[in-house]
């Protein structure tokens, strides 16, 4: 995810004596240094932190809900637009259960991964008839709730109700990977041993590791980014162990970035928008014109059939998911 939300109010964080990082890639030597990382940390989130709408009091759990299903993978910038519109227009989660899920597809419009649009109004739905309406407090229950997987649940629980969570995102693996292991990026994929790592890393405090966890995230967004770190103003530079180890360069597989111009997912977006701006189910024809490789188009409309993004109607015609 590209940004956090945070809800509980700014905490005072003394920083204790603790062992500098030592650059060693064992967690539990890393983790020596945690009580002297989250003063400086909070400190400088409390300064710099982005007034988001998903932060404010008044977004509530829902909003922080919201925020955090669109943020995955997606840039801060792209989201508030859709962002802000949704809220007007879905409130509650029971507003937005109460629409057919085309609509949900409509509305998040070209945030990309669309499936997502259908989890959060499968979520919204199981929070109506679960929860009578209110997001779940209990991380057992988040977690339970369709789409919602162990990062949402920690990051809901602990943004909008202040709990204890490690929160886990790319931004707070990178902040970690660097300023307590020493390596310059962290493992494609989330590790036990990262796992591990962030429960060590967090305050004891409830409040204060919910603060840890949105100004690590914010830190990883704005400062510790993945090409372009700003050490300089960093506010654990002096204990960054990457830093201190000379900024060694990442030894592992070369990271690339994912394409798109030419891809099935390229095309798949060019038909889900002709779905999203129809007002009537659309003929196969039209959708015929979006993309010029009939092998490739046919194998796109069947993958948003069959993700639910499109239905197909007996006499040929396609349109979003539950709409009249």
């Amino acid at each position: 995810m590209t940004a956090t939300t945070s809800t509980t109010p700014t905490t005072t964080v003394t920083a204790t004596a603790a062992a500098p990082a030592t650059g060693a890639t064992d967690p539990d030597a890393g983790a020596l240094a945690h009580t002297a990382l989250h003063a400086p940390v909070i400190e400088w989130f409390d300064q710099h932190a982005r007034d988001l709408p998903w932060r404010r009091p008044e977004a509530g759990a829902w909003g922080v809900m919201v925020s955090e299903f669109m943020l995955q993978q997606t840039p801060v910038s792209r989201v508030l637009p859709v962002y802000e519109e949704w809220l007007r227009r879905w409130p509650r989660p029971a507003d937005l259960a109460a629409e057919p899920p085309g609509e949900a597809v409509r509305a998040w419009g070209r945030l990309g991964y669309p499936r997502r649009a259908l989890r959060l109004h499968s979520a919204a739905a199981a929070i109506a008839e679960r929860h009578g309406g209110e997001v779940p407090t209990d991380h057992h229950q988040l977690l339970a709730l369709p789409g919602v997987g162990e990062y949402t649940a920690a990051a809901v629980a602990s943004f909008a109700y202040g709990q204890r969570h490690a929160v886990l995102d790319t931004n707070v693996r990178r902040v970690f990977a660097r300023a307590v292991t020493g390596t310059e990026y962290p493992p494609n994929a989330t590790t036990a041993a990262e796992r591990k790592l962030a429960r060590m890393l967090l305050p004891e405090e409830a409040a204060t590791a919910a603060r840890w966890a949105a100004a690590t995230m914010e830190l990883g967004a704005l400062l510790c980014t993945a090409r372009g770190p700003e050490c300089a103003r960093c506010p654990i530079a002096e204990q960054c162990a990457w830093r201190r180890a000379g900024s060694p360069a990442h030894a592992g597989p070369p990271r690339r970035g994912q394409t798109y111009a030419g891809t099935d997912r390229q095309v798949r977006g060019k038909l889900l928008a002709v779905l999203r701006e129809a007002v009537a189910p659309v003929p196969r024809a039209v959708l015929d014109r979006v993309w010029h490789d009939p092998e490739q188009r046919a194998r796109a409309l069947n993958g948003l059939v069959g993700d639910g993004l499109a239905e197909r109607l007996p006499d040929g015609r396609y349109r979003l998911p539950g709409a009249d």
